[in-house]
């Protein structure tokens, strides 16, 4: 889950692993009532400090995605369909910004861009 963190991101690392995490709940691959693992082994699988994650874990907690019970760890909240939903709505728009972004750099056209779209998705093929 945690495989392409990257300490020269613009992006603080507090936020990707927000983020990453975010999307594992979004997705359904974390469970409600699902245990994170603790600040310290977290942090020491990740090398950074567990000051990175406790900010990555508050911020979940604020936005109602994690829970934090002192002395029994962080778990994964019941989150609504409706959330989850606009949570996945809005990580596909980072991904078509990042594919617009790229292809751009790479002075792919927007036509060129759509068929290879259309060629992976299999759209009017038989």
């Amino acid at each position: 889950m945690f495989d392409k963190l990257d300490p020269r991101s613009p992006t603080p690392l507090y936020a990707q692993i927000a983020n990453r995490l975010r999307v594992a709940i979004a997705a359904g691959e974390l469970r409600p009532g699902a245990a994170l693992p603790s600040v310290r082994h977290l942090a020491a699988e990740l090398r950074v400090n567990p000051a990175t994650v406790v900010q990555a874990y508050h911020d979940l907690e604020s936005e109602g995605f994690l829970e934090m019970r002192q002395g029994a760890g962080t778990f994964v909240r019941e989150v609504a369909p409706e959330s989850r939903a606009r949570e996945r709505a809005r990580q596909a728009s980072a991904l078509v910004r990042q594919m617009l972004s790229e292809a751009g750099r790479l002075g792919v056209s927007l036509h060129e861009l759509q068929a290879a779209i259309a060629d992976e998705i299999g759209v009017g093929t038989a």
